[in-house]
């Protein structure tokens, strides 16, 4: 049985400003660090933080605990404008010379993917 892969469209790429808007880091600013938009989850830099035991290995002979990102579901995320700093919806447009779609924010109008 073959699984049919559905295309999702995320609002948020790998290495925008986010703000968590939910969740025990609420208000954390962040950079995101990798998308998986078939989960619907982000990974942000600094953000919901997890200690995961590691046994030895040879990169690792000690071991130990280390500390890393664990990832944040899209909906509980904003993206953050670059010109008003403000944590913002977005919108697609299609500028005119160009046949691109591109994100601008919804509240100060600013262009956010430099096209």
């Amino acid at each position: 049985m073959e699984l049919k892969t559905k295309r999702v469209k995320v609002p948020i790429k790998k290495g925008d400003l986010v703000e968590v808007i939910h969740g025990k880091d609420r208000g954390k600013r962040g950079k995101v660090l990798s998308v998986f938009p078939q989960e619907g989850k982000v990974i942000v830099e600094g953000v919901n933080m997890v200690k995961k035991h590691t046994r030895p290995t040879q990169d690792n002979p000690q071991g130990g605990i280390i500390e890393r990102e664990n990832p944040v579901r899209i909906s509980n995320v904003r993206l953050v404008c670059s010109r008003c700093g403000q944590k913002t919806r977005i919108k697609r447009v299609k500028l005119p010379d160009s046949r691109f779609r591109v994100r601008v924010c919804k509240k100060c109008g600013e262009i956010i993917d430099k096209v």
